[in-house]
């Protein structure tokens, strides 16, 4: 039998011990959707937002900052008069810089972050393991749909992790903030920020930086698999493309990740409360006047108890507490949320509109839950949201890089422009009536024979179990037919997948600097006044030197 690929409906390849014939026609149309010509202009467009998206916020923070009056605001001043109010001989607490401590925190960081890629890789085993457990399973359909199962598996396994793993990054962050001993709390809520989403990062995207620049990649050709432990091949991409898997793996995630988030975050503080309420009531229930309607009357004879005159101090007592990093969490959600809507998002267009969706609900349970769940937050001076600008930033970089490394890399779309204008009917002769991508799939397919002795003991258990006469055997790549050295095309369009990721990047930077530019962080307003304010603080400075130095002359 010779099991080959002449249209985009079949594509044979082997998984672990097997030759699965996938039906890839639905899955390659969906991938078509985002795989596509439009897909770079779109991620100029959501990278030159993100940057349009920080510059106007930092327009409307000056406003705040304007009409607060809070421009020459300085934390570290704010704790110094703290400090002075509750003593006022005391001593700031000096800076101090340890080289030991540093080397240590850094080689604790590292250790952390080698263990959540070390987390990636039991994933990937995990999916690996799934997908040949599925593919040798009696039931049909799931033989017939392991390596997508698999897929989805892995997402959700993954999302299990990210929860597992906040809880653990936000302990070791805070004993490594501990250990490196700051001076101040704003140093401390610094330090802290940037390890906790250099961790939280690290757990939400190695997974899915494997699926987008290894996945496929690193798993060999047959007769020379690369398989773990020896025994079990490495997974492979979906058949319709590795864009298909980085879509799946992001929209579980994705979905999981808000409508779970959002439920847990809104459900356990309402249950916190309705449980110490009702255990708080027979409490109440002890004073005989408490719950007569003459007790709540002003006009009544009766005097109402303690425990009615501080009715509405033990309701609001019996509210979820809140401390310093009780906004850190919403912080952090909305900043890895917009990682999400920019990183990947060639691969994944509709990140921003779940965002947006997210957001709308999550709006309204956010306030019901810090007015009617929590304590009232305790207002603290500020004048800028602190290092969360400068992580913004970062991944406003960052999502430049990954989207020009998903077009280029990822994707299909070089290689089609590749045999669009250099290998298909097109680049041959312009009268041809065929489509230019006529022969396509064909042409990044290679051939691997059974003649190969190494080739055929990677399919011995499906020939010899199945007693299938398979010949040859077709799998995407640009290798020799015969010695499955890589062909001339592969280099070609390797040259031309790095020079488009240099392209991309240094054309959408310069539009971010461009947008940067054009558009001020201070209104021009908020500079007038912030002027008005520096010359109205100057003539009260100079009229009260002139008086001084006059009042001394008169001495004189």
């Amino acid at each position: 039998m010779r099991a080959e690929c002449h249209t985009i409906f079949y594509l044979c390849f082997s998984v672990s011990s097997g030759l699965v014939v996938l039906t890839v026609n639905a899955y390659k149309q969906v991938s078509q959707l985002f795989d596509n010509e439009g897909t770079v202009a779109f991620a100029m467009f959501m990278a030159i937002w993100a940057t349009l998206f920080l510059e106007l916020w930092k327009r409307h923070r000056a406003l705040y900052v304007s009409k607060w009056k809070v421009f020459d605001w300085c934390e570290e001043e704010e704790e110094l008069i703290l400090e002075i109010v509750n003593n006022p001989q005391c001593k700031p607490k000096e800076f101090r810089h340890s080289y030991l401590r540093s080397i240590v925190v850094l080689l604790l960081v590292t250790l952390v972050l080698v263990v959540i890629i070390g987390l990636t890789h039991a994933l990937v085993i995990c999916r690996v393991l799934t997908a040949i457990l599925l593919s040798q399973s009696s039931w049909h359909f799931l033989r017939e749909r392991a390596s997508t199962i698999a897929m989805l598996s892995g997402a959700v396994l993954h999302y299990i992790t990210i929860q597992v793993m906040t809880r653990v990054n936000k302990l070791v962050a805070f004993k490594l903030c501990e250990f490196e001993k700051t001076r101040s709390f704003a140093a401390t809520e610094k330090r802290f920020t940037v390890k906790m989403f250099t961790f939280q990062f690290f757990t939400l995207f190695s997974s899915l930086f494997y699926v987008a620049f290894f996945l496929g990649r690193i798993n060999g050709y047959p007769g020379n698999y690369v398989r773990i432990a020896g025994k079990w091949r490495l997974e492979e991409c979906h058949p319709s493309g590795c864009l298909t898997d980085l879509f799946i793996q992001m929209a579980v995630i994705l979905v999981l990740k808000q409508t779970i988030n959002n439920i847990f975050e809104f459900t356990v503080p309402w249950l916190k409360l309705c449980f110490r309420r009702t255990k708080a009531k027979p409490m109440r229930r002890k004073c005989g006047n408490c719950y007569r309607k003459a007790c709540r009357e002003d006009d009544s004879n009766f005097f109402p108890c303690d425990l009615c005159n501080l009715r509405n101090w033990l309701e609001n007592y019996d509210l979820s507490d809140v401390d310093a990093f009780s906004l850190f969490n919403e912080f952090l959600e909305m900043v890895l949320q917009f990682s999400f809507t920019t990183i990947f998002v060639a691969a994944f267009p509709l990140a921003p509109l779940l965002a947006l969706i997210n957001n709308i609900f999550e709006i309204r349970l956010d306030a019901i839950k810090m007015v009617s769940l929590e304590r009232r937050l305790v207002p603290k001076k500020t004048n800028d949201i602190g290092v969360w600008t400068g992580i913004l930033e970062a991944v406003g970089v960052m999502a430049v890089i990954a989207n020009g490394l998903v077009i280029g890399i990822t994707s299909d779309f070089i290689p089609r422009l590749v045999y669009r204008y250099h290998y298909g009917p097109c680049a041959v002769s312009n009268s041809t009536n065929l489509d230019c991508m006529t022969g396509y799939i064909n042409n990044t397919l290679a051939t691997a024979f059974m003649s190969n002795n190494r080739v055929k003991d990677d399919f011995k258990e499906l020939i010899t179990d199945n007693g299938y006469n398979v010949t040859q055997c077709s799998y995407k790549d640009y290798r020799s037919d015969e010695d499955q050295s890589l062909t001339s095309q592969f280099w070609l369009i390797l040259a031309l997948r790095f020079a488009f990721v240099i392209l991309f990047e240094h054309v959408v930077v310069m539009c971010k600097f461009i947008a940067a530019w054009f558009i001020p962080d201070n209104p021009i307003r908020v500079k007038n006044e912030r002027l008005n304010d520096k010359l109205r603080r100057l003539k009260k400075e100079l009229n009260e030197a002139k008086g001084t130095y006059d009042s001394r002359s008169t001495e004189v």
